[in-house]
């Protein structure tokens, strides 16, 4: 290994730089997570009981997930958490949110898009005294005016393709549509079979609007007005994108994290994180002198690459994960105990320094290896099983135990190479 030193070390410089620059700047490049930036923690639970027979519960909480997932990507909340819990729960994790009720809203909603026919032929008045006709059903706008409306649904929200915001010629916004080939051509069918009635359109059994057709509507297009706000426009428009969720979903459990909380836990996260730090550092640096200030500086570099490789793989760093930082540290340092321990028995037994050095990182490998192992193997099932701040203990915990592999037993061996090689070393300082 003597002769590989130099190249190695200016591949451990290289790592430095690679670490630093994924880094920097650490406000952008380190995601904080809820409990650590303050945020919404969300538990959503799946009503089955509104789902048809012969739809599996796992298949459409899973497919609600996936539309939950569209929305809140679409919403622009970055490195949010989404999980399932079981069967029929759904954990959503919106670190640094700050308009709580319209996540809630967005993320709850059902969005089921209708497009129904009203009934003008019928009596309104003898329908709201609950002589509904069996063909027919009573739905309201958000003013509350009834419609009596046919229950066939002519078309639905399957057939968006896409949907935006526009603004009329008065600066009102309006949420426009594009429908995919097929819902086209049924859009077509539609308008032109029924040419002076009225089409409802529906969201989640809430009449948006419900215009006159004049002509057949041809080119798969589509407006939906309602005297909306720009948010509201901008939320109708992610839910009818982002698709319908197959079952409602309703809020179970809500909790709000301040940011001053996350901000505290920051702040002493990091205090007890350095107060450790010293101690280990001022303590090997005391009890195994020159060798113990190597172990301190494959500490550092251990740090350094740890939080390069959370920010390269743009992982969320959590309170757990902090813990996790912490119990790499321990694992790093111990390791360096190990292989000095072995060391200074060598040196005991009167062998030269360069001798003894080979002869205790060998000796130390088999050790090391099988408590860093065992403690990954760990870390991976509870990455596998775990959820939220477990899974991120496990994170840390494992890229801190691969890495603290290479820093104590690859980097304090590249430094002690460079300070034998070229010179006799009658004592070794341990």
């Amino acid at each position: 290994m003597y002769r590989y030193s130099n190249w190695l070390m200016l591949f451990i410089l290289g790592l430095i730089a690679l670490a630093i620059w994924a880094i920097y700047p650490p406000g952008e490049k380190i995601h904080l997570g809820l409990d650590l930036k303050g945020g919404m923690h969300l538990v959503l639970e799946a009503d089955t009981s509104k789902l048809p027979p012969e739809e599996n519960v796992k298949d459409a909480v899973a497919m609600g997930l996936e539309v939950i997932r569209n929305r809140i990507d679409q919403f622009g909340v970055r490195e949010p958490t989404i999980t399932r819990q079981g069967d029929t729960r759904i954990v959503v994790d919106l670190p640094g949110i700050k308009n709580r009720q319209s996540a809630v809203d967005l993320i709850g909603k059902t969005a089921l898009l209708e497009f129904k026919l009203v009934d003008e032929a019928g009596d309104i008045n003898k329908a709201l005294k609950g002589e509904v006709p069996p063909d027919n059903e009573i739905l309201y706008n958000s003013q509350g005016t009834p419609y009596l409306l046919k229950k066939d649904t002519l078309l639905s929200g399957r057939a968006i393709k896409d949907a935006r915001v526009e603004m009329d010629q008065w600066g009102q916004p309006y949420v426009a549509l594009d429908f995919n080939a097929e819902g086209a051509d049924k859009f077509s069918e539609i308008t032109g079979k029924h040419i002076g009635e009225r089409l409802a359109i529906i969201l989640d059994n809430v009449v948006k609007s419900a215009p006159v057709i004049k002509t057949r509507i041809t080119g798969g297009k589509a407006v939906i007005e309602g005297n909306f706000t720009i948010d509201e426009s901008n939320e109708l428009r992610i839910v009818l994108k982002s698709g319908a969720l197959p079952v409602p979903f309703t809020p179970i459990q809500n909790t709000w994290i301040g940011p001053s909380l996350g901000r505290d836990s920051i702040r002493k996260g990091l205090l007890s994180g350095i107060i450790g730090m010293i101690c280990v550092i001022v303590f090997m640096g005391i009890y195994y002198k020159k060798a113990g200030l190597i172990a301190d500086s494959a500490l550092l570099l251990n740090l350094l690459f740890l939080l390069g490789a959370l920010a390269a793989l743009k992982a969320t760093l959590t309170l757990p994960g902090i813990a996790g930082i912490i119990l790499t540290i321990g694992m790093s340092i111990d390791a360096n105990v190990i292989i000095f321990e072995r060391i200074r028995e060598e040196l005991r037994g009167e062998r030269a320094p360069r001798s003894a050095v080979d002869a205790g990182y060998e000796r130390a490998l088999r050790t090391i290896l099988d408590a860093n192992i065992t403690t990954l193997i760990v870390a991976l099932v509870l990455f596998q099983f775990g959820t939220g701040p477990i899974k991120g203990f496990a994170t840390t915990l494992s890229i801190g135990i691969l890495i603290s592999l290479f820093t104590s037993i690859v980097a304090t061996r590249v430094i002690f190479n460079l300070l034998l090689a070229g010179r006799p070393v009658s004592k070794l300082s341990i």
